[in-house]
């Protein structure tokens, strides 16, 4: 097991409180002022989603305030989500990931989104009807529940996607075990997310900023596909994205900004952690 996930050195009841309450007051911010020091935050949302590949047609119907860069992939360009499946989005925040997801599944399939931050969940159901009145689709819904424990049946689920969150569980083996129980006999995984390459310093490791951004909360790649493996996933790839990590000092994030001062002189942000695409399969 990784040490970010042993009960000795983590509360993971503390953990949980200090991600709920930083997400809470992301919540509240103005719809167009971005999340900036947040989880992968910054605060031009719209070009952060166009370099992740998220087209102009999938952000042009969704509701102000959806998308509040929080983003370090796009899951559901991966998923190969079919009309009619069922998917499900782990850490749904406003809805971006969600409704993307939604016109791809269309109006005989549904997408649902888990949060565990009830201001989130209000945001999220707010910005669902406005996505109903622009699309026709009333194809999704919101959960308020923690990722370690799906509120959700068990063999329910085609396919699950999360963006950025799974980094911010402080019992992440639960988090892939919980996911390979709602998935369906075949259905399919597709995660982006914050990983290390290397450790990080241990004064990084225990700011509470760096974890509310995802850095501290991350662990090494080969962690992320152990636990995968032992939840039952297989068919397991992984690809890795650094380029992405330099894009966002270069448009200086004031989190990445303060965690570059913390690393040894002439390191990158990249050198240690990277964006992580991770598939697989449920047998």
């Amino acid at each position: 097991m990784c040490n970010c996930c042993s009960k000795k050195t983590v509360d993971k009841d503390s953990v949980r409180e200090k991600v709920r309450a930083g997400y809470a007051k992301i919540a509240a911010k103005p719809a167009k002022s971005g999340a900036a020091g947040s989880c992968c935050g910054t605060d031009n949302p719209e070009q952060l989603a166009q370099r992740l590949g998220y087209s102009e047609a999938e952000l042009a119907v969704l509701p102000e305030g959806a998308n509040m860069g929080l983003s370090c992939g796009n899951p559901a360009a991966i998923a190969a989500l079919r009309p009619g499946e069922v998917v499900l989005d782990l850490g749904s925040g406003g809805g971006f990931d969600v409704f993307v997801a939604a016109r791809q599944v269309g109006k005989k399939g549904r997408a649902i989104g888990v949060d565990m931050t009830p201001e989130m969940i209000t945001k999220a159901r707010r910005n669902a009807e406005q996505f109903r009145r622009a699309t026709g689709l009333a194809n999704v819904e919101f959960r308020l529940g923690e990722i370690e424990y799906l509120p959700v049946a068990d063999n329910s689920v085609d396919a699950i996607i999360s963006n950025c969150v799974i980094n911010l569980s402080p019992d992440k083996p639960q988090v892939w075990r919980d996911l390979a129980r709602v998935l369906k006999p075949g259905g399919r995984v597709a995660v982006s997310d914050l990983a290390l390459r290397k450790r990080l310093p241990k004064l990084v490791q225990e700011s509470v900023a760096a974890l509310v951004g995802c850095v501290a909360g991350a662990v090494l790649v080969k962690d992320t596909v152990a636990m995968a493996r032992a939840a039952g996933l297989a068919e397991l790839q992984v690809t890795l994205k650094p380029d992405y990590i330099d894009s966002m000092t270069e448009w200086n994030d004031p989190l990445y900004r303060t965690i570059l001062k913390a690393l040894p002189k002439r390191a990158k942000l990249s050198d240690y952690v990277t964006s992580m695409y991770v598939t697989a399969r449920k047998p």
